[in-house]
This record gives C-alpha cells, sequence and structure tokens, in this order.
C-alpha cells in the first residue's frame, strides 16, 4: 500500500468518524456513536403502539431520516389489544414489539413494571420529573383530556366550560341528549377505563357527575375516530374525555367539531413509553425511544402530529409552557408513577365498574 493512499485512507475515516460523531444530538456523550453502530446493525426496531399511524407518520419519517439504516415497523392498535397481545407474546417466548408506547397510562405502566428494560435516556433531563418512572418508562406527550360538542346542533351560549356544566347541561334537556351523548366504554377501552379512574380521583361527586351526564342515556365507544365522527355527523351532539390532540387535528378540517377544555380541572395525558426487556433490537429501541424524547422529535409531535410536547423548548404553542398560559392550574397532568396501577387490580377493577355501569345507567 503506498503511503499517499495510507494517508488518504486515514483522512478519510478520519473524517468518516468526526462526521458520524457530529451527526449525534447535542449534549449526548461521544459513547453513544456505539449505540448508532449496533443499531444500524440491527436495522430496525418495532413499535407497539396505540397512536394513529397518521399521526406518527411524521415522526417515523424523521426517524428513518436521522437513521437511514434502520426502518420503523410500526403496529398501530387499540390499548386493550396492545396490552393483550405484548403479555400474550412475552408468555409464549415469541417475536414481539421492541417499543411499547401506549396512551393508556395505567396498563402500560404495568406492562413497564414486569417487562421493561432499564435505561436512562440521555433526554431524561428535559422532563418533567413526573414523567419519569425509574428509568424504565417514559411520559412522551402533554395532552390536555377536552370536552366535544356539535357546533351546528349545540348554541355557544349552551357549550359546557365544566364537567359540572356538562352534567346540568344534559340533565336539565335530556329529551335534547337521548341517546346524543358519548364517551369510552370502559370495559373495552383501557384509556377510557383509566381517564374515568382519574375523574374519580379528581372530583370527590364524580359518579353523581356521571349520573347526571347520563341521563340522556350515554353512546359508548371504543375509540376516539368513532366518537369525533359521530359528533361531527350529528349522529351524538357532544362527548367527553377526549383526548384533545386529536379533536384538534380533526377540527382544523371540520367546520362542525368544537372543542371545550374545562374550567374546573383539565387531566393530561401522557403516552408512555418503554423498552421491552426482551427486546431484539435493543439499540435501536433505545434511538427510537430517546428520538420520541428529543427536541427534534417532540417539535414533530407538536407541530406536525398536532400532539402537544411533553418538553417546554418547543417551537410554537403546542408544549407544556404554552398549554399552561391557555390554561393554567386546571391542568392536571397524570403522573407516570404507581398511582395508575391501584384499580387495575382485579377485584378492585370489577368493582369500579360495577359502580360505572350503575351510575352510567349500563
Amino acid at each position: 500500500m503506498s503511503n499517499t493512499f495510507r494517508i488518504s485512507l486515514i483522512t478519510a475515516t478520519v473524517l468518516f468518524s468526526a462526521s458520524a460523531l457530529s451527526a449525534l444530538p447535542q449534549g449526548y456523550p461521544a459513547e453513544y456513536q456505539k449505540v448508532v453502530d449496533a443499531a444500524t446493525k440491527e436495522g430496525k426496531v418495532v413499535i407497539y403502539s396505540t397512536t394513529d399511524i397518521k399521526a406518527a407518520g411524521p415522526l417515523i419519517q424523521g426517524f428513518e431520516k436521522t437513521y437511514p439504516g434502520i426502518k420503523v415497523e410500526y403496529n398501530d392498535m387499540n390499548s386493550t389489544e396492545l396490552y393483550n397481545r405484548f403479555i400474550s407474546e412475552q408468555a409464549s417466548g415469541g417475536v414481539s414489539g421492541d417499543v411499547v408506547w401506549s396512551s393508556s397510562m395505567d396498563t402500560g405502566l404495568k406492562l413497564a413494571t414486569d417487562y421493561a428494560m432499564e435505561y436512562k435516556s440521555p433526554e431524561q433531563s428535559q422532563l418533567p420529573k413526573w414523567a419519569v418512572w425509574k428509568d424504565k418508562a417514559y411520559g412522551t406527550t402533554y395532552e390536555p383530556v377536552v370536552f366535544i360538542y356539535n357546533k351546528r346542533l349545540i348554541p355557544a351560549g349552551d357549550v359546557p366550560d365544566s364537567h359540572a356544566a356538562l352534567a346540568k347541561l344534559i340533565a336539565s334537556q335530556t329529551d335534547k341528549f337521548k341517546g346524543k351523548v358519548t364517551t369510552y366504554d370502559i370495559e373495552k377501552s383501557g384509556l377510557g377505563f383509566m381517564l374515568s379512574v382519574q375523574d374519580h380521583n379528581a372530583d370527590p361527586h364524580y359518579f353523581k357527575t356521571l349520573a347526571d351526564v347520563a341521563k340522556g342515556g350515554l353512546s359508548v365507544q371504543s375509540s376516539t375516530g368513532t366518537m369525533m365522527e359521530r359528533v361531527s355527523s350529528g349522529e351524538n351532539l357532544i362527548g367527553f374525555n377526549i383526548l384533545g390532540s386529536y379533536a384538534e387535528a380533526r377540527a382544523k378540517n371540520d367546520p362542525s367539531l368544537g372543542i371545550s377544555y374545562p374550567k374546573d380541572y383539565t387531566l393530561v395525558l401522557s403516552r408512555v413509553s418503554f423498552i421491552s426487556q426482551q427486546s431484539q433490537n435493543s439499540n435501536a429501541a433505545k434511538l427510537w425511544l430517546d428520538y420520541v424524547l428529543s427536541e427534534q422529535g417532540q417539535n414533530i409531535l407538536a407541530n406536525q402530529a398536532d400532539i402537544p410536547s411533553i418538553r417546554n423548548d418547543i417551537e410554537g404553542k403546542n408544549d407544556i409552557d404554552g398549554l399552561t398560559k391557555i390554561l393554567g392550574n386546571a391542568l392536571k397532568p397524570i403522573p407516570v408513577d404507581e398511582t395508575l396501577l391501584e384499580y387495575l387490580q382485579p377485584k378492585k377493577r370489577l368493582e369500579y365498574i360495577k359502580e360505572w355501569r350503575t351510575a352510567a345507567g349500563k
């Protein structure tokens, strides 16, 4: 090998290494390059998620552009399906998701308790303390839970701005709202169950409030999309415990769909994510989790997917700071901690569902 060629090869190697290292996110340790290299060899990451593929699309594209050697295999399912499928695959020892990303915070944390790999993300310092559980499970979003209504059929003066106002409106016009109020079926939707429990924790008179809301009769569904479609069409007039991120995204192109943020308290959901202990692509899974939590990933969520950011340094108003300026103390973030697990105990869950069904007239 000639000296000229050897020098050129060394120079190219140095330049390549410098280029690779410079591509690392700002503030990441140099050793992170080893994770990137190992992830590139793995070549893919398998995501099990409740986040709609349409909403997650920009994030997936951003990740694959940042790490072109890694393909995202994205599996979109409802919260109950995700929970049951993941547990079944773990029990059988079969191929499963590398990363779980669930809007059902309680079942997501339950899975993390049993199956999560311990991993301290370099992005952890940018997150609220309540959003990180034992370096295993991470809250990834900051999503207010809202009321939706049909703007053509509900007069502006009747739009409720609190849970008590919602109950009063429906109880005073039961004929108008007969079969026209929609929410989650808490037996079929893990997210719906979790939000109901959080309402119960926030409102000491929750079941009385629910009974008044249900006086017109509840139309229960297992997905946000179905509820928004029915309210928009007029088949239902009003809905509660709706993910504000999805509602805001739809309302941009749907003049019939109105949104109200309750001022007594507004629950804030944060989609829980973790890496599986049995991940077959654990390095790629680390890259994905870090990317979702990063400034770049959170910018995509906030400004392209219309899912509010859990950070406070994101462009625009769709992050913690922006929402706090609008809703202030009404915001009640649901912490990623063991309190989520209380009502997952089988006996307590069944008792709660029974009491909910009685109040809801089901």
